[in-house]
């Protein structure tokens, strides 16, 4: 991969309760019996003021699979890390419901 100009490719991510779907390059409905799938290098970029995109979900992106942290003096868990804006066919309510979330690491 040729290094951007601004932002960095973050590789090395897990997606619970759903899967990315490659050659639509959005999110899908998971495959039966598999928990976790690997995500493709993700791209962040910076935008001044980002508001977020119509046909995304804000998936939330954790340290590690518990979910659970302690809060910090800024009220933020200390396992969240921030959410990351997936394309989506579907509602966003449906992947809520799933209860979908990214992960940086699935063990400790």
């Amino acid at each position: 991969m040729v290094p951007p100009l601004a932002g960095c490719y973050i590789r090395g991510l897990f997606l619970e309760g759903c899967r990315w779907d490659e050659q639509r390059h959005h999110l899908a409905p998971s495959k039966p019996k598999v928990l976790f799938v690997s995500m493709p290098p993700v791209f962040f970029k910076p935008e001044l003021d980002w508001k977020g995109r119509s046909g995304t979900y804000s998936c939330p992106l954790y340290k590690v699979l518990s979910r659970k942290g302690t809060l910090s003096t800024t009220g933020h868990s200390t396992n969240f890390v921030r959410d990351l804006a997936l394309t989506s066919k579907e509602e966003p309510g449906q992947w809520i419901r799933a209860g979908v979330a990214a992960f940086l690491a699935l063990r400790y």
